[in-house]
């Protein structure tokens, strides 16, 4: 396959100040490049099949990283530069999970399932993106979710279910490994319980966090290890199974998902937003529907999440006061239909936001759309019409040169 980049109608690098869309549709094969809030196509890759589940990293400068899974390369876009494709670096895939460090030079990479039922890949590749070098080693077959601690010797910790745990390795140890693949074993361990989903960091503070379903179990870095703190309670029957730091204020936030756990009844699945501030250790939660809840993002005032359901779709705003502002959004051909399951052969949305801007992006599935709203009053901008379906809703990134997203560093 060929890779193409066409600037239609800029003539060269996105200026400093405006934002950029990333657009991905991880079936056809291509990532389309947007303006923001004028929708304009500025530039696209094809032949390129981003790993959706381990989505995008946001890098210092605007740019962002994100996997190829067919040609197992990672990515670093720069919209803002001379070469959209800042660096192309081969690592294992089917990628599952890609972090980096908070300096955004040290990025991990893990393997999944990709399309089979069960584990099978223990590969997890580290890259330093100054100079390309990178190494794959063996850990445990599963699903590990990655983060990066930074620091004099960055730590690149792997959280692991079936048994639950945070695996501790050096990161300069694992980049030198030998060729050939090695087993690596971590030099220190923390127990989980084995139902972990979901990862953050919060860099000022050297901590990690892990969602499971006693709650959120958070550790601090101490040394070349981790000291285990107070589990923070999800305090509801529902638990999350998405964690993300919030750059804007210092919270983490979730969404709580309650009800039979049968995918079948996803439509009367209940749903929260779930905020936790992590100077005040205060926690808030606001009732955002039924029906099929998953990603959010963070725009500079309101925080997005799109809610599926039979009755109608919408996209969700919340506000710091909790107030939730609820915009309709067209139905998707192909939608999740009651008496089957959200995720199998249906469509769904993406969503993506920045938080140095007042837009945020969402897909409908199948139609190739992506609509750009103002976040402050619900009104849509524009409607891009692309030319790939956005099959599964493909996956969004929303960033400005200097939005400060990357102190979030995992990938969403």
């Amino acid at each position: 396959m060929i890779i193409v980049f066409t600037y239609l109608t800029f003539g060269g690098p996105v200026p400093a100040d405006t934002p950029v869309l990333f657009v991905s549709d991880h079936v056809a094969g291509s990532v389309h490049v947007l303006t923001v809030p004028d929708g304009t196509v500025i530039g696209r890759l094809a032949g390129r099949h981003l790993s959706e589940h381990a989505g995008f990293l946001a890098l210092p400068r605007g740019r962002v990283a994100c996997v190829d899974d067919r040609r197992g390369e990672l990515l670093v876009l720069d919209p803002y530069g001379e070469k959209l494709v800042e660096r192309s670096v081969p690592v294992a895939v089917p990628a599952e999970h890609l972090a980096g460090d908070p300096e955004g030079r040290r990025v991990a990479v893990t393997t999944g399932l990709g399309r089979n039922s069960e584990a099978w890949s223990d590969l997890l590749t580290v890259v330093d993106l100054a100079t390309g070098e990178a190494t794959r080693i063996r850990t445990r077959a599963g699903e590990p979710g990655v983060t990066v601690l930074g620091g004099g010797d960055p730590l690149v910790v792997l959280r692991h279910r079936e048994p639950g745990a945070l695996a501790v390795h050096r990161f300069a140890e694992l980049l030198a490994a030998p060729p050939g693949c090695p087993v690596v074993t971590p030099h220190a361990l923390l127990p989980l319980p084995d139902d972990g989903h979901g990862d953050a960091q919060a860099p000022r503070s050297s901590r990690v966090f892990a969602a499971t379903g006693e709650g959120v179990h958070r550790a601090r870095r101490t040394g070349d290890t981790l000291a285990a703190e107070d589990v923070i309670p999800w305090d509801s029957p529902a638990r999350g199974w998405y964690l993300r730091l919030d750059t804007r204020r210092p919270a983490l936030w979730s969404t709580l998902r309650g009800g039979d756990p049968d995918p079948r009844c996803w439509p009367e699945w209940t749903n929260e937003a779930w905020r936790h501030d992590l100077e005040t250790g205060r926690t808030h939660r606001t009732d955002l529907g039924d029906g099929l809840v998953f990603r959010l993002a963070f725009a500079r005032s309101r925080t997005a999440f799109t809610r599926i359901h039979p009755d109608g779709d919408e996209l969700l705003l919340v506000d710091t006061r909790a107030v939730v502002r609820r915009v309709p959004l067209p139905a998707m051909e192909g939608a999740p239909r009651r008496g089957g399951t959200p995720w199998e052969g249906v469509q769904r949305r993406a969503v993506a936001a920045s938080p140095d801007a007042d837009w945020v992006a969402v897909t409908r599935g199948g139609h190739g759309e992506v609509h750009i709203v103002d976040a402050l009053t619900g009104r849509e901008a524009t409607c891009s019409r692309l030319s790939t379906p956005l099959h599964h809703g493909g996956h969004l990134a929303l960033r400005t040169r200097n939005d400060g997203a990357e102190g979030d560093p995992v990938g969403r």
